[in-house]
């Protein structure tokens, strides 16, 4: 950092960071084109939603036996990808990481949509969605879905705030830039509550992010902490185990940094931030995601090792299923493309780079979906219950069109609520990209 800038040269500095980071900035053709293909995509899925309103749960394949598919596990990999908000701005944000400042409102922005469709997600799974207000009518402490609903909410709420508050001095030098629109000039006054960027309100400002950053450690580990209790809670094989908690976390870091990654990616070439989205800023990830993937590989041994050793009569069906039956392949694809091999690449430097990093992040992502598809649905093709003189449709689970369309749904969501946020503010913070290129006080150059 230069300290020695003159007043000048801060200008000039400060006008080129600001140019740069608000260029993508407005409603353009090709984001009108973008949402009206998202939403013509969305139409469809929300139509798949409503025949499986008309018709019931049994045009999704959800039967008595595999009660749970597709859609808790999408619920499952949704809540594991929002925890990159926590990682990155919490944990190395308070670690004084200060090479995260250009990627850690990209991890929020995730974090946000994935945290807010989640709650859909399960709706989705509802058979009669409008009792919904019953789980708070007469909710009980008892319940893990109670749990659940809180810490998914606490941590969307939380989430916007860490979201909100680095962004008020951005919206405050920016309210009287003329190449912006004027109704988001107006949209960024109102929102910056009247930021001044005094040493007071930057005390507070630090004050309160550093806050929610604590808050949110505990928040984040807890959702995905109770996500996991809703399967380990049960005596079913396969998720009668006491592990589930740190291994549910340790495999949302690993999805999460997957999601982070191609949202770099995209940022970086789209909206051409290659001087600030460096090859470092990918490196340093390919780093973190060896780690928290060898953290992870090692949860996934133990998951199998355990009982594969003690092997009780219920365990061997399903460790068979998984190992060498119907589920192998799916299995043996999710631990090797979506774990290993990419473990194995990112230590090699010359692969921790944005395009191979691309490439790998991508296999994560849908290893990691996958992988929570095999936490959900083979275990319950084993119920203790015997499955006698009931349709075959019953015993055999398979995802059906109807599913499939209404878990594609959500997703267009996800991208919806991300491509809003990125075209309405920057994904970069440009007060904080200031401070570090030596620029001292940028409102007051900006508003001279």
């Amino acid at each position: 950092m230069d300290h020695s800038l003159t007043i000048e040269q801060q200008k000039e500095s400060l006008q080129k960071i600001t140019n740069d980071l608000i260029k993508p900035i407005g409603i353009d053709r090709r984001f009108h084109i973008w949402m009206a293909f998202l939403t013509m995509v969305l139409v469809a899925c929300l139509y798949a939603y409503y025949i499986q309103m008309r018709e019931g749960l049994g045009v999704a394949g959800i039967r008595d036996y595999v009660s749970w598919g597709m859609y808790i596990a999408n619920f499952v990999f949704f809540v594991a990808s929002s925890l990159i908000g926590m990682l990155i701005t919490a944990v190395l944000g308070l670690s004084g990481a200060k090479w995260i400042t250009p990627i850690a409102r990209i991890a929020e922005i995730i974090a946000i949509g994935f945290a807010a469709v989640a709650g859909l997600v399960i709706v989705s799974d509802m058979g009669r969605p409008e009792r919904l207000l019953n789980v708070f009518l007469y909710a009980r402490i008892q319940s893990p879905i109670l749990w659940d609903v809180t810490v998914v909410t606490t941590y969307v709420l939380i989430s916007i705030l860490l979201y909100f508050l680095p962004l008020i001095p951005d919206m405050g030098m920016l309210q009287r830039n003329p190449t912006l629109p004027k109704w988001l000039r107006k949209v960024y006054e109102i929102l910056s509550i009247n930021w001044k960027g005094t040493p007071a309100q930057y005390e507070i400002l630090h004050r309160s992010i550093k806050i929610m950053a604590i808050l949110i450690v505990p928040v984040a580990l807890a959702i995905h902490t109770v996500t996991s209790w809703l399967f380990a809670a049960t005596s079913r094989v396969g998720w009668d185990s006491t592990i589930f908690g740190p291994y549910f976390v340790s495999g949302a870091f690993v999805s999460g940094i997957s999601c982070l990654v191609i949202a770099m990616y995209f940022f970086r070439k789209n909206y051409k931030l290659h001087d600030y989205i460096t090859e470092d800023h990918f490196n340093k990830i390919g780093k973190i995601m060896v780690l928290v993937s060898l953290v992870y590989l090692y949860f996934n041994i133990n998951e199998f090792l355990v009982p594969g050793y003690k092997l009780k009569s219920d365990e061997a069906v399903h460790l068979h299923a998984l190992l060498a039956g119907k589920h192998a392949l799916l299995f043996w694809s999710v631990q090797l493309f979506g774990l290993i091999i990419p473990i194995i690449l990112l230590l090699f430097k010359k692969i921790r780079t944005s395009g191979p990093m691309l490439v790998i992040s991508i296999f994560v992502v849908l290893g990691s979906w996958f992988k929570r598809y095999l936490i959900v649905v083979p275990t319950q093709e084993h119920p203790f219950l015997p499955i006698q003189n009931v349709p075959e449709n019953f015993i055999i689970y398979k995802p059906t069109l109807i599913e499939t369309a209404i878990t594609v749904g959500s997703f267009i969501m996800v991208l919806m609520i991300i491509s809003v946020l990125a075209k309405l503010f920057p994904v970069i913070p440009i007060w904080e990209t200031a401070h570090e290129k030596g620029i001292h006080e940028p409102e007051k150059l900006s508003f001279d």
